[in-house]
C-alpha cells in the first residue's frame, strides 16, 4: 500500500495487486498492466488458513520451554550454587543462547527449506536435548564437583558447565520465532502474525510456568516434568510436519508473482497520480535509512533491558510482600508474562492497522514512564498496608489468590506495555524512513528483474538501484535480502534479548546494592524516556537528511523532480523532547522509598500492632536486611521480610544451642564450617572454645556479616574480628561440593526452608555431602523450625536427615513447653555421651566463657543442656512412614513448607514428637544418680493430641 511507512521488503507486486484491488481509491494505478502467475498469488491465502494453527503450536512451544526452564535452572543451581555471580552465569548462558539462536538461524539455513518442516526439526532437538541433560545431568555433577575449587577462579568452569548443558537447547530455542515467521508473508498482516506468535509463545510460557510450578514439580519431579515437555515438543514437531505436507513453500527459485512491463509504463493526466507515482514506488525498491533502523533496535534492547530490570526488582519486592516461596516466584512470573502476552497481542493489532509504529512505540515507552511509577507506588506505599492478615486463613489456595490479585494490581500495567512494544518494533523495522534520494524518481521494474533469495510471498526481490531513466538491481553478497523476514524477526528478537540479559545482570548485581530498589525505578523511568528521545531525534534526523536529499536531486534533475506531499514525513514531534523530561523528572522524583517495616516483617507488615524502631535497612546482591529495636530493647536482625536472629531469649537459646551443643558433642572439636552468618551468635559460640582453631563462615550476601559485625558484636563475641576465622562469600552447598577440607563441626545458622532456593540445603545429597566432608567423630546439626510450618513439612525435613544419619537426635528449644524450633543433630560415627565427662569438661577452667555463654540462656550445667533430648531417628520409625523424602531430583521440601508457611501448628508437632520419645538407653552413659536425674528432667512424654 502506498502511504507513508510502507514495509521495505514487501514484494512491489503484491502491493501492486492490492492497489488494482483498491483502484475505485487509487485511481492513479488503474492503468497499470502487471502480469500475474495464478498459483503462487494463492498460495499466501492459501497459507493463511494455517497461521491459527501454527499460533496453537507455538503456544505449545512456549509452554515446553518454561518448564524445561524451570527445571534446569533449578538443577545446575544444585552444582554451581545460587550465589549472585552463579545466576548471572545461569541467565547470561540461557538467554545469551537465545539471543545467538535467533541470529544464527536466518544466516545458516538457506530460505528455501520449508520453514514448517526446519520448525519441526528445532523442536525434536528440543526435546532430545531436555531428554539427554535429564540423565546427563549426574555426570555434569561429577565433573564439576571432580574440577572446581572454591573461589573466584571456579567462575570459568561454571560457565563453561552452562555452555556445555544449556547452549545447545537455548540456540534452538531462540530459532523457533525466526524459523517460523518464514512462513508468513512481510506485511503488516504478517507481521501482525508475527506478534501474535510471539504473544502465543508467551500464553503458552504462562501455561508451562503455572503446570510446572503448581502441579508437576509438587507432585512429581524434574524428570517428570522433563518428559512432559518433551511429550510437548514431539507433539509441535509432528503437527509441523503434517501441516509441511499439506502446503508448498514458495522460493526464490520461483518466478516473481508479478512483475512490469516496458508496456506498462503509461502516463496519467492525474498531476496527484504522477506525484503519487513518484512518491510511492513499490516497496521492493525502497531503501531505509539505517539510522532509522539501529534506533528501533536499540529502543528494543533499552524496552527489554528496563522489563527485565522491573522483573528482577519488583520481584524482589514482592518476595517481601507475599513471602519468597516458590510459589510467590510462578505467581509474580506468570503475571508479568500475561501481560507480555495481552500487550503483544494488541501491538500486534496496532502493528497491523497503524501507518506509524514508531509513533506508536514511543507512546508505549511514554506510558512505561508512567506504569514504572504506578508500580513504584503500589508496592511501596499502597500494597503493604492493604489490610490483609495472612495467618486468619489455613488454605494456601485462598492466599495466592490474593497474592495473585496484588501482583497483577502492581505488575500488569508496565508488563502489557512492555509486550506491545515487541511487535511494533517489528513493524517499525518494516516500515522505516526511505531515502528520496532512492524513491524521488518512479522506480520501472522491468523484465530483466532478477529475484534474490527469500520465502514465501515475502521472499526479498532484490532492492533496486534507482537511476534516472532505468532500473538495475543488486544482488545482496550472502544471497539473502537484509529484510528477509527471518533475519527482521531474529534482529529484533536479540536486540530485545541483549538487553534484557544486561537488565537482568545490572539490575541485580550492580543498581540495586548501589542505589537500591527506589534508585533502580528512578533509573528504569529515565530509560523509557530516553527511549522516547532517541526515537523523537532519529525522526528528526531522518526529516533534516531526506530534506537534504531532496535539495540534491532537485539540483541534478531540475523539473523532473516532484516534491512529496509534507505528509510524506512523520513530522517530529518537537514537544516531545520538552515533555519527557518534564514528566521524567517528577515521576522519577515521587519513587517512593522502600518502608523499613516491609524489609523487617513482610507480609505481616499492616497486621502487626507495634513495629520496632529501624536502626538499619540495607539492600545486597541476593537479599535485604533490616536491624529494629523493640521498646523493650530487644534487637531484631530481619532478612528479606523475615526474623533471622534476635537478642529475645529463645532466639539466642536456638542459636546457642546450635553452636554450644555441637561443639560439646565433640570430644575435641577443631575446625568449624558454619552455613549462613545471620547474626553471627552461632559462629560466635566457637570462638569460645579453647580447642577450636578454625571457623569457616560461609555466607551468600557479603552485606550480612557487616550488618552483624556493626549491630551484634557482643551476642556474637565478635567473631569476625578473631584470626582463626575465615569468612567464605558463596552458596554454602557450592562451597561443600567444590572444597576438600574436612570438617570436626558442621552446623548452620537458621535457614528457613519455605524461601525459595533453601530447601537444596535439607536434602538427602547435601546431608550425604556434609557426612562426606566429616572428620572421624565429626558432627552436624542441622536447624528444623515448628513454627509456620505443617506437619507434612517438618516430617520431609527429619525423615530426610535420618535417611544420612539413621541414628541422628533431636534436641527441642521449646517456649514454655509448647513448640518453637528444634535442632537436629548427627554424628559421623554415632557414639554414646557420656554425661559425666561432659560435665568434668565444662567444669575446666579454660571453659568458663563456654559456662557463661550457657548460663545466659539458663543452661547451668551439662544435665541442662541434655535435658532438651526430644528423641532420635528410630523412635520416629511409625511417624515419618508417610513422609515425603527431600532430594535433589524433587525438591519437595520447598513445595511443602510454601503451602504450609502460614500454618501455625508448632505446638501439635511437638506434642507427637514427643508422644514418640523414648528414653535411650544406650544413647546416654552415666551414674545410676545422673541418669535418674536426666530421666527426671526428661519427664513423662505429653501425649499425642
Amino acid at each position: 500500500m502506498s502511504f507513508p511507512g510502507t514495509d521495505p521488503f514487501v514484494c512491489g507486486c503484491h502491493i501492486l495487486l492490492e492497489i488494482r484491488n483498491r483502484r475505485q481509491c487509487r485511481g492513479h494505478y488503474s492503468s497499470v498492466n502487471v502480469k500475474q502467475t495464478p498459483s503462487l498469488l494463492s498460495s499466501p491465502s492459501a497459507r493463511r488458513r494455517f497461521l491459527p494453527l501454527l499460533a496453537v503450536l507455538f503456544i505449545g512451544s512456549g509452554g515446553s520451554a518454561l518448564i524445561y526452564e524451570i527445571v534446569w535452572l533449578q538443577s545446575l543451581q544444585l552444582v554451581i550454587g545460587s550465589s549472585a555471580v552463579s545466576l548471572a552465569v545461569l541467565l547470561g548462558t540461557f538467554m545469551g543462547g537465545m539471543c545467538a539462536g535467533s541470529l544464527v538461524l536466518p544466516r545458516v539455513v538457506s530460505p528455501r527449506r520449508h520453514p514448517l518442516r526446519v520448525y519441526a526439526a528445532i523442536e525434536l532437538g528440543i526435546g532430545l536435548a531436555g531428554v539427554a541433560l535429564l540423565f546427563g545431568m549426574p555426570y555434569v555433577d561429577q565433573l564439576y564437583a571432580a574440577h572446581a575449587r572454591p573461589g573466584p577462579t571456579s567462575v570459568f568452569l561454571r560457565a563453561g558447565i552452562c555452555a556445555l548443558c544449556l547452549l545447545p537447547p537455548t540456540l534452538l530455542m531462540g530459532a523457533t520465532l525466526p524459523a517460523i515467521a518464514r512462513w508468513v508473508e512481510a506485511t503488516p498482516r504478517g507481521i501482525a502474525w508475527l506478534g501474535l506468535f510471539y504473544g502465543g509463545n508467551i500464553a503458552g510460557a504462562v501455561f508451562g510456568c503455572l503446570l510446572a510450578g503448581f502441579y508437576l514439580l509438587r507432585v512429581h519431579d524434574g524428570a517428570v516434568a522433563t518428559y512432559v515437555a518433551a511429550t510437548i515438543n514431539l507433539t509441535v514437531a509432528a503437527l509441523a510436519l503434517l501441516l509441511a505436507a499439506r502446503t508448498t513453500h514458495a522460493h526464490a527459485a520461483q518466478p516473481p508473482p508479478a512483475v512490469f512491463t516496458p508496456e506498462s509504463e503509461q502516463t496519467t493526466s492525474d498531476p496527484a497520480a504522477h506525484d503519487s507515482a513518484a512518491l510511492y514506488p513499490p516497496s521492493s525498491v525502497l531503501r531505509p535509512h539505517a539510522s532509522a533502523t539501529w534506533v528501533i533496535y536499540v529502543v528494543t534492547a533499552l524496552s527489554g533491558l528496563t522489563a527485565l530490570g522491573a522483573e528482577v526488582v519488583w520481584t524482589r519486592i514482592l518476595s517481601l510482600l507475599l513471602g519468597g516461596t516458590v510459589y510467590t516466584f510462578s505467581i509474580i512470573l506468570a503475571v508479568f508474562l500475561v501481560g507480555l502476552g495481552l500487550g503483544s497481542s494488541v501491538g500486534s493489532v496496532l502493528a497491523r492497522h497503524n501507518a506509524r509504529p514508531r509513533a506508536a512505540l514511543a507512546g508505549c515507552q511514554l506510558l512505561l514512564m508512567g506504569a514504572i511509577a504506578w508500580a513504584a507506588y503500589a508496592l511501596m506505599e499502597s500494597l503493604p498496608y492493604w489490610p490483609i492478615d495472612p495467618s486468619l486463613s489455613r488454605s494456601p489456595w485462598i492466599g495466592f489468590q490474593l497474592d495473585l490479585m496484588r501482583c497483577i494490581w502492581a505488575v500488569l500495567p508496565g508488563a502489557i506495555l512492555w509486550g506491545a512494544s515487541f511487535p511494533l518494533a517489528l513493524a517499525s523495522v518494516g516500515r522505516v524512513p526511505v531515502s528520496l534520494r532512492r524513491a524521488s524518481v518512479p522506480a520501472r521494474l522491468t523484465e530483466r528483474s532478477t529475484p534474490c533469495e527469500g520465502s514465501g510471498s515475502g521472499a526479498g526481490y532484490a532492492r533496486d538501484e534507482v537511476v534516472r531513466g532505468r532500473t538495475t538491481y543488486e544482488e545482496p553478497t550472502d544471497g539473502i535480502p537484509a529484510h528477509e523476514p527471518g533475519r527482521l524477526v531474529g534482529g529484533v528478537y536479540a536486540a530485545n534479548t541483549v538487553g534484557a540479559i544486561l537488565g537482568a545482570l545490572a539490575f541485580s548485581m550492580v543498581l540495586i546494592p548501589w542505589l537500591g530498589t527506589r534508585g533502580s525505578q528512578r533509573v528504569m523511568i529515565a530509560l523509557a524516556g530516553m527511549s522516547v528521545l532517541l526515537l523523537s531525534l532519529a525522526a528528526l534526523w531522518t526529516h533534516r537528511a531526506t530534506n537534504r536529499e531532496q535539495t540534491l536531486e532537485e539540483e541534478g534533475l531540475g523539473s523532473d523532480l516532484i516534491r512529496p506531499p509534507s505528509s510524506a514525513f512523520y513530522p517530529v514531534p518537537w514537544a516531545m523532547l520538552a515533555l519527557v523530561p518534564a514528566l521524567a523528572v517528577p515521576l522519577a522524583w515521587t519513587v517512593p522509598a522502600l518502608p523499613p517495616g516491609l524489609v523487617a516483617y513482610g507480609r505481616y507488615l499492616a497486621s502487626r500492632h507495634q513495629v520496632a524502631e529501624s536502626l538499619y535497612v540495607g539492600e545486597g546482591r541476593n537479599a535485604t536486611v533490616a536491624v529494629t529495636m523493640l521498646e523493650d530493647g530487644v534487637v531484631s536482625f530481619h532478612v528479606c521480610g523475615k526474623v533471622e536472629a534476635s537478642t529475645e531469649s529463645a532466639d539466642m537459646r536456638l542459636q546457642l544451642m546450635l553452636g554450644h551443643l555441637s561443639a560439646l558433642l565433640h570430644p575435641k572439636p577443631k575446625s568449624v564450617l558454619v552455613v549462613g552468618c545471620g547474626a553471627g551468635v552461632t559462629a560466635g559460640t566457637f570462638v569460645l572454645h579453647p580447642d577450636v582453631e578454625r571457623i569457616v563462615l560461609c555466607e551468600i550476601e557479603p552485606l550480612i556479616p557487616k550488618t552483624a559485625a556493626r549491630w551484634f558484636g557482643p551476642e556474637n563475641n565478635h567473631v569476625l574480628d578473631d584470626p582463626r576465622v575465615e569468612v567464605v562469600y558463596d552458596d554454602a552447598r557450592h562451597y561443600i561440593l567444590t572444597t576438600h577440607e574436612t570438617f570436626d563441626v558442621i552446623t548452620s545458622d537458621p535457614i528457613h526452608p519455605w524461601v525459595r532456593g533453601s530447601a537444596a540445603l535439607y536434602t538427602r545429597e547435601y546431608f550425604e555431602l556434609c557426612r562426606r566432608h566429616l572428620n572421624p567423630g565429626g558432627v552436624v546439626t542441622q536447624w528444623v523450625p515448628l513454627y509456620e510450618s505443617s506437619p507434612a513439612v517438618v516430617q520431609s525435613e527429619m525423615a530426610t536427615f535420618f535417611t544420612a544419619f539413621p541414628a541422628g537426635t533431636i534436641w527441642s528449644n521449646d517456649i514454655s513447653g509448647e513448640g518453637y524450633d528444634v535442632v537436629l543433630l548427627g554424628q559421623a560415627e554415632p557414639a554414646p555421651i557420656d554425661v559425666d565427662a561432659l560435665q568434668e569438661r565444662l567444669d575446666r577452667p579454660d571453659h568458663l566463657n563456654v559456662v557463661r555463654s550457657l548460663g545466659e540462656v539458663e543452661f547451668t550445667s551439662a544435665m541442662d543442656l541434655l535435658s532438651t533430648y526430644a528423641g532420635q531417628g528410630p523412635d520416629l520409625t511409625a511417624w515419618l512412614q508417610d513422609a515425603q523424602i527431600n532430594t535433589d531430583r524433587n525438591l519437595r521440601l520447598q513445595y511443602l513448607a510454601g503451602l504450609g508457611l502460614n500454618a501455625y501448628e508448632g505446638a501439635t508437632i511437638y506434642n507427637d514428637l514427643l508422644a514418640h520419645r523414648q528414653f535411650p538407653e544406650t544413647l546416654f552413659i552415666a551414674t545410676p544418680a545422673r541418669r535418674l536425674q536426666l530421666r527426671a528432667a526428661l519427664g513423662k512424654p505429653v501425649p499425642s493430641q
